[in-house]
């Protein structure tokens, strides 16, 4: 339950709660630990590392997210890197065209990407609460009061604010008496990591029949995850799978079951497209699966919930630390942001997973119109790897701040750096020519001591630029 007091206290345990200590949860939590901010991490489950997962792919936007925080070179270690995506066996998507240093899709499992993450949030200062659950938040104009069941029992803590990255079942989104509008788009998904005696030709591949669809993707190390669909099997997500209907599954949506062995993990599940009206309530804040969920189809789930975390991370601290210039303008910029973006999310997913199924002679006619314009034409597949790889995210642009405020900045060279090093102080970036000393516009922060300062290696290049700590341009001269 949540309520809202009107009596002001002014005594707080924390700066910041995060309830759900996944992917989104950990970056987050790292990044104002990381910036002097006192942060306690919820999580329900015990302490300790799990070996299963169900997202594996990282895409380019988030790995230059990663490298921003000098973790993205650690992670590539751990994975496979695919140059090239084939879908509904026609269409072949040529990731090395992605305008990134990272220009590839990289395969490994969400473990990986958690261990990182947990790690720097540990080494930055961040108190982890494991085995302890949210019972109820209660918030008023000073803070967040947070109601606890823990190892020891009941406990209270009070914060400034509160984040909510606990998954699809949010007890956050809950205790804010949120809907969660949408629909379940496929039941009866059935997972499976397993050994194959033979390689597919392509490195990551989906495509289907009349009764079936499976997708199968290397993790790099012998081991595949490959995900089915039954038409004709539709059953709770509590029914038995075993390996043998994944091979039936595979058999009929690829034509061959690449000889699967030696299954370490199978489980049945089903995907709704859901998403949270308001990512912002007062002193609340949502993030990741709880505010947003889509089916699995291009691997976006996880990777929409890091970009959250670093949208929403350099928000709260320029507040915590008295900078922005409006507070609340400032963290309502959040919802107004990350909303549009999971909203695209949830149509591109649910279109490739409906192409994907798709049966009757139209919805075919229309996968191969689909499949024939994204391969012939470059500017419509350049959009669509824009859209899978989250390059092509952009913000609308704030009033007088120039013509690309809001898109993403490439990682230039500079000549104090790459910017994206230079973006490892989490700190905003000003760019400049060479000789020239600017003056912050008013939309920067209030402080000049947060902004790292670098000129151009092009003498010809004549622009003034402001980069957020998330990598965005927040003004531009021209």
């Amino acid at each position: 339950m949540s309520t809202t007091d009107t009596t002001n206290s002014d005594r707080h345990d924390t700066d910041v709660i995060v309830v759900g200590a996944g992917p989104t949860g950990l970056l987050l939590a790292g990044d104002l630990a990381a910036a002097g901010l006192d942060v306690t991490l919820v999580e329900r489950r015990p302490a300790g590392r799990s070996n299963l997962t169900r997202a594996f792919g990282v895409h380019a936007r988030t790995l230059e997210l990663l490298d921003n925080r000098g973790l993205a070179d650690a992670l590539e270690a751990t994975g496979t890197p695919i140059t090239r995506m084939r879908l509904f066996g026609h269409l072949s998507l040529d990731l090395t065209r992605l305008p990134s240093r990272f220009d590839h899709l990289l395969i490994t499992p969400q473990y990986e990407v958690e261990h990182l993450l947990e790690k720097r949030a540990t080494t930055a200062g961040v108190t982890f609460r494991h085995g302890t659950a949210l019972e109820a938040l209660h918030q008023d104009a000073d803070g967040v009061t947070a109601e606890l069941t823990g190892p020891d029992g009941p406990l209270t803590l009070r914060a400034r604010h509160l984040v909510g990255t606990d998954g699809h079942r949010s007890t956050v989104r809950t205790a804010l008496g949120l809907p969660f509008p949408g629909t379940s788009v496929i039941r009866s998904i059935v997972l499976a990591d397993v050994r194959l005696a033979g390689e597919p030709a392509a490195s990551l591949t989906v495509s289907g029949s009349d009764s079936a669809f499976a997708f199968i993707a290397p993790f790099g190390d012998g081991w595949y995850r490959v995900m089915g669909w039954d038409r004709t099997r539709q059953v709770p997500d509590s029914e038995p799978v075993d390996l043998d209907e994944v091979r039936d599954i595979a058999r009929r949506a690829l034509g061959t079951d690449h000889g699967m062995h030696d299954a370490r993990w199978i489980s049945r599940f089903h995907s709704d497209e859901r998403q949270v009206p308001a990512y912002r309530v007062g002193r609340v804040f949502l993030a990741g699966d709880a505010a947003h969920v889509h089916s699995p189809a291009g691997g976006q789930g996880m990777n929409t919930g890091l970009q959250d975390a670093a949208n929403l991370s350099w928000k709260l601290i320029a507040v915590h630390r008295g900078e922005a210039p409006d507070p609340e303008a400032l963290l309502d910029s959040y919802q107004a942001e990350r909303h549009p973006v999971g909203a695209t999310v949830l149509r591109t997913s649910g279109a490739i997973v409906r192409l994907a199924m798709a049966h009757t002679p139209a919805t075919r006619a229309l996968r191969t119109l689909a499949t024939t314009t994204l391969n012939t034409l470059p500017p419509a597949s350049a959009k669509a790897l824009g859209t899978l790889s989250g390059l092509g995210i952009s913000y609308a642009p704030a009033p007088g701040a120039g013509r690309t405020s809001g898109r993403r900045a490439p990682d230039v060279q500079l000549r104090e750096g790459r910017l994206h090093e230079l973006l490892r102080a989490g700190e905003f970036v000003l760019i400049a020519p060479e000789g020239t000393t600017p003056a912050l516009p008013p939309i920067a922060p209030t402080t000049a001591a947060r902004v790292v300062r670098a000129t151009w290696t092009d003498p010809t290049r004549h622009t003034t630029v402001l980069v957020r700590p998330d990598g965005y341009v927040l003004w531009t001269d021209r």
